[in-house]
């Protein structure tokens, strides 16, 4: 009986690859496509959510322009008349002698020392969007500023909103805070056109400070920290409502470490955000040392004292032994040191002592 012969069929083997190349070839092309889709998809998602933004801009803005539609373009109410005054003369004089200038006017019979009694971010954000427009040959009266800034900044406070729940949420719940917030009754009634008082900036100062505080936080950066603690400067210029802000954030870390979840990250971003942020609003002349001095701002001085403390014992943990680490603490408590000094164990306030160095 002879033996089978093995023969080897070339050009079946070569209609077996060519089938493998097409057909990876189809996957890659079916990948590409699927990937295309899913870009078309997201771009068609944030253009959506780009003509959301955009409309609920839209409708915070128009929303604050019936005292304008009805009447016309001036200053109502009292303090937002006092504020065009301070800004008027801003202008004409220059900053350094608003900060200098005494109001016979004001409070009469006694007269007013206006740098020293005003939070001057109102002043100095309607001179600098004059001073930018009259740059770019825009003649536009500074009254006329006065009056749409409130409407103006209420769209932005609609965007700030946005990302600070995007951060927090999602997209969608974005979205949905920049729409309620741009309808609010309360914020529209403290922001129409005319009403030039700093709650008109200062909203929108104070969610952009917590965004860019619970960036930092996320981040662990510092540069997100610095921009936190500017924005809160902002925000003490601003306005006396800053110590929201001020009482806030430090509950906020003070009970991330009640829950034990202290990290390097909170450590960095709140240590830059305080002393930032502490030496910026010493800067406004009506604020001045009160951050040292008053009740309102003690808390967040505790937690700063608190998070130093918490970070030094995760340091001293990190740096030696469980049995260490506890001799350290009861030897902190103690005011004694009560390890034994054998040469085989030494003491932890030594062992301490040589990683520190």
């Amino acid at each position: 009986m002879p033996e089978p012969v093995l023969t080897v069929d070339v050009n079946g083997e070569m209609d077996v690859k060519a089938k493998e190349v097409l057909q990876n070839a189809d996957s890659e092309e079916e990948d590409s496509k699927a990937k295309e889709r899913e870009r078309g998809a997201k771009g068609a998602l944030s253009l959506l959510a780009v003509i959301i933004l955009g409309s609920a801009y839209l409708v915070a803005f128009c929303s604050r322009l019936f005292a304008v539609i009805r009447f016309e373009s001036i200053i109502h109410e009292f303090d937002p008349w006092f504020n065009y005054r301070a800004t008027h003369h801003m202008v004409e004089n220059g900053f350094y002698n608003f900060l200098n200038w005494f109001d016979s006017r004001a409070w009469y019979p006694l007269g007013r020392i206006v740098g020293g009694t005003v939070y001057p971010g109102l002043m100095l954000t309607s001179g600098t969007i004059h001073y930018i427009l009259h740059s770019l040959n825009i003649p536009f009266h500074i009254r006329d500023i006065c009056v749409f800034l409130a409407p103006i900044f209420s769209g932005l406070t609609a965007i700030t909103t946005f990302l600070l729940t995007r951060e927090l949420w999602s997209t969608g719940a974005g979205l949905l805070a920049a729409c309620f917030i741009a309808i609010a009754p309360g914020y529209i009634s403290r922001s129409v056109a005319g009403s030039y008082d700093n709650e008109g900036i200062a909203i929108f100062a104070l969610m952009l400070t917590f965004f860019l505080w619970i960036r930092a936080m996320k981040k662990g950066s510092v540069t997100w920290a610095i921009l936190a603690a500017l924005s809160y400067f902002y925000m003490v210029s601003a306005w006396g409502g800053y110590v929201f802000i001020t009482n806030l954030v430090p509950l906020h870390v003070l009970i991330v470490l009640l829950m034990g979840r202290f990290s390097a990250k909170i450590y960095i971003s709140y240590s830059t955000f305080y002393i930032v942020g502490l030496i910026c609003s010493m800067q406004v002349p009506f604020v001045g040392f009160q951050p040292l001095r008053t009740s309102e701002h003690m808390a967040a001085l505790g937690v700063f004292g608190l998070l130093q403390i918490v970070a030094f014992l995760h340091y001293v943990k990190a740096a030696t032994t469980k049995k260490q680490f506890e001799v350290a603490v009861v030897t902190w408590i103690c005011g004694k040191d009560v390890s034994e000094k054998t040469p085989e164990k030494t003491s932890a306030m030594e062992i301490i002592t040589r990683k520190t160095v």
